[in-house]
């Protein structure tokens, strides 16, 4: 197979696909159906006839998700003679880290990136976007012959798109992408070990199969991962929404939501707490737990009449305004512009550390809302609940029309943010969120969630002193969305995320 070959562009995820070892169902969404592979650690037995031909999978990395696969790989597979080993770059500062987690060098399971890059099968890269577009030539060169490899994003993709190259000829290349957090694929697989079935949806592409195994060994990689379900994507499809989604109703866009919300309660006369509570609190807590649990037309259905009122008036104001961000964001994601605006300021970051966003007068009353959360519950804020349902359902309209899965759209625009993000920001706060998630995502979220900020401060809020739109109000009950939602959830162990 050549180079310019195997670098055509995938074809559009397809609603079906086969598997020689795992048990596949078959998910109703909007339209059709959608094959995809319930986990679970009963199927733990098939992962080595799944990674057929992989005695030695290497994990690059060791951030977030570096961390909590190697991890989780490690334990899935323990005593069917896979090995998993980390590989990290000279003088890395995770090194501790790793060797306290077991990975150590004496036992062969830690070592030099480029050396463990080498000698493995799959070769899982999970280092920092910027850092993979920086060296990847490097990682390229010393890849064994035939060995698969293994992203969980599609950035590199696109950079090399803009580059005009491609993934080296003769190497099958998979992606598994989990839908949450390093740190949440790690604690949901723990609680998988009494809940069957816990842990964070992955969806896997594949963009190269010169021996016809990609499939099995990607859905392999997802189970062992502990995903609870796994659905078909293409890495064009998952960078996308993936990198529009951190910008927009995932990091971005409520960071900015609660900023402003808090803002208008406090011009309105509510104390710091209050306004807290109304704003970051209402999202985090309640809301999500609506959503998570009985879809998003619940949250509307749950207010009373004066309630649902004001939830319509602040939802048909916010919805275009989101909506055209969310565009916006998706079209300078599309043609590279993000991607690049990444890289440079990765440049810049060598030389200057990046500041925190938690220095917002809101932030400081959050610690106090936490406190006294014991016996005490937050209502829905209407206000606060139309917006963010607005700007969600913006995104996922967004998604649909682009032509993404509706498995991939209810997964990136709600599952992730209300079973995954959520919680976090619900047990720290979303100012910890933003300053703590990857790199890619710290500054989309920086760049867009000021946008959205203006957007709502400027356009939607002083629009929701008007009446609603019942074109919009109908078209957000009728959505196809809670058809997708609704599927979805059957799928879903019950257990909620615990967060330390």
């Amino acid at each position: 197979m050549t180079s310019r070959n195997q670098n055509l562009p995938e074809p559009a995820a397809g609603n079906t696909f086969s598997s020689a070892v795992f048990p596949l169902e078959t998910m109703d969404v909007p339209g059709g159906t959608e094959t995809v592979l319930r986990g679970g650690r009963h199927l733990f037995p098939l992962l080595p006839t799944a990674f057929a031909g992989v005695r030695s999978i290497g994990v690059i990395g060791w951030g977030p998700q570096g961390r909590a696969q190697a991890r989780n790989l490690r334990d899935s597979l323990a005593g069917t003679g896979i090995r998993v080993t980390v590989g990290l770059r000279p003088d890395s500062a995770s090194a501790a880290d790793a060797r306290a987690h077991g990975f150590t060098e004496p036992d062969g399971t830690l070592g030099d990136w480029l050396d463990v890059t080498a000698a493995s099968d799959l070769v899982i890269l999970l280092i920092a976007d910027a850092a993979l577009a920086a060296h990847h030539e490097r990682v390229f060169a010393a890849l064994k012959p035939g060995a698969t490899i293994g992203l969980s994003h599609g950035f590199l993709l696109g950079h090399l798109r803009s580059l005009g190259g491609g993934f080296p000829a003769g190497h099958a290349v998979i992606a598994v992408c989990p839908k949450g957090m390093g740190d949440s694929v790690r604690r949901l697989y723990e609680q998988g070990a009494e809940v069957n079935g816990a842990g964070i949806n992955s969806s896997f592409a594949v963009h190269a199969d010169p021996d016809g195994h990609a499939v099995d060994r990607a859905l392999a990689w997802s189970v062992a991962l502990g995903s609870p379900y796994t659905f078909r994507t293409t890495l064009d499809s998952e960078y996308l929404s993936d990198i529009v989604g951190e910008r927009a109703i995932l990091l971005g866009a409520v960071h900015g939501l609660v900023e402003t919300l808090y803002q208008h309660h406090r011009i309105a006369g509510a104390d710091p707490v209050t306004a807290y509570e109304r704003s970051c609190e209402s999202i985090t807590g309640p809301l999500a737990r609506t959503i998570s649990r009985d879809g998003l037309r619940a949250v509307r259905d749950g207010l009373d009449p004066a309630g649902r009122d004001t939830f319509d008036r602040a939802y048909t104001a916010a919805y275009r305004p989101a909506r055209d961000l969310v565009a916006e964001i998706y079209d300078e994601v599309a043609d590279g512009t993000e991607l690049r605006s990444v890289i440079l300021a990765e440049a810049r970051l060598t030389a200057r550390p990046m500041t925190r966003i938690g220095g917002s007068p809101m932030w400081a009353a959050g610690a106090e809302v936490r406190a006294r959360r014991a016996g005490r519950g937050t209502a829905v804020d209407p206000v606060t609940a139309g917006m963010f349902v607005a700007t969600m359902t913006a995104q996922i309209d967004e998604f649909a029309e682009r032509g993404h899965p509706w498995s991939e759209i209810v997964n990136e625009s709600v599952i992730e943010a209300v079973d995954s993000l959520l919680p976090y920001m619900h047990a720290r706060d979303i100012a910890h969120m933003v300053d703590n998630c990857s790199r890619t995502a710290r500054l989309g979220a920086r760049r867009w969630g000021p946008r959205f900020q203006a957007a709502y401060q400027q356009i939607a809020l002083p629009a929701a002193d008007g009446p609603a739109d019942p074109a919009l109000v109908a078209a957000f009950t009728a959505h196809p969305v809670h058809e997708a939602l609704s599927a979805a959830a059957k799928l879903r162990p019950s257990v909620d995320i615990a967060v330390g």
